[in-house]
């Protein structure tokens, strides 16, 4: 686990501890190329620079967030708005985690993904990269 994200996990309640714990692991073992790092107080994994997956703590839950994730069609993931292209699914506890679903969105975020490393040079327009 990155250096950066076992405090934050760490900082976290048991039962959110938990969670992320099994997220970063499981994320670490699918996207074994992707460079991890705290990115805007969160963990974040990148591919090539391109923010992929993420996680934080919010009201409703822990939430798992992929970029590109409402390209994924999984009904599971909510697609959380509109202008990007984001979707999420919160947890309330690391039972909920259906691992083998996260591994196979985890496939689908290495192979769908939308240019965010780029956006503010194209004035908030996003392109394909795959």
């Amino acid at each position: 686990m990155n250096a950066g994200i076992k405090p934050y996990n760490e900082s976290l309640a048991a039962v959110d501890k938990e969670i992320c714990d099994l997220l970063a692991t499981t994320i670490d073992s699918v996207l074994t190329e992707a460079e991890s790092k705290i990115w805007h107080a969160h963990p974040v994994w990148f591919l090539e620079g391109n923010p992929i997956v993420g996680y934080s703590k919010q009201k409703k839950g822990m939430r798992l967030m992929f970029w590109s994730g409402a390209d994924f069609e999984e009904e599971d993931l909510a697609v959380r708005g509109e202008k990007f292209k984001d979707a999420s699914i919160f947890y309330n506890s690391a039972e909920e985690i259906d691992v083998t679903k996260l591994q196979q969105w985890l496939g689908k975020s290495r192979e769908t993904q939308w240019d965010y490393k780029n956006i503010v040079k194209r004035k908030g327009k996003l392109e394909r990269l795959r």
